[in-house]
């Protein structure tokens, strides 16, 4: 016998069968996708790390043209590090939590724990990218007291001219 509450809106529970399966094989068919999705977001970001983030004494100091490091570099070299992971690593994934999160409270059909995954998840994302860019307020005060300029917050970058 099948039994089915329309007013409250109830899946059918058909005797003999576990009412979790279909849900554990939804669950395991987007988590597939939403790894696949952000590995095709991150290869692209992994293909730009072979730039390298140590501009300096690379190559041969006998010949001109040879810029061997300093301080400054080293500053510059943070910067490098901080950009590859703010603009290309962070801030994407923090796109991907909050659609993530915001697919999951669209679907979430007055399930609640589907609601509270989804806000978890959202609230996760914006969290964390509110701490990134908080990063660079942290960061550029340090940097501005000891007498190094970064730029603006949406391109860091030091002159070691």
């Amino acid at each position: 016998m099948v039994k089915l509450d329309i007013t409250l809106g109830f899946e059918p529970r058909i005797p003999g069968s576990s009412p979790g399966e279909g849900t554990k094989k939804k669950m395991k068919t987007y988590f597939l996708i939403s790894g696949v999705l952000i590995l095709l977001i991150l290869i692209p970001v992994l293909a730009l790390a072979q730039a390298p983030f140590v501009r300096c004494g690379n190559g041969d100091p006998t010949k001109p043209g040879y810029h061997a490091c300093d301080i400054c570099d080293f500053f510059a070299t943070l910067i490098y590090i901080y950009n590859f992971l703010v603009l290309s690593i962070a801030t994407p994934l923090a796109i991907v939590g909050v659609t993530i999160g915001g697919v999951f409270i669209l679907i979430s059909a007055g399930n609640p724990n589907l609601m509270g995954s989804g806000k978890k998840i959202l609230y996760s994302a914006i969290i964390g990218l509110f701490l990134v860019f908080a990063s660079w307020v942290i960061i550029n005060t340090i940097l501005s007291v000891i007498g190094y300029q970064m730029g603006t917050w949406w391109n860091p970058q030091m002159n070691c001219n």
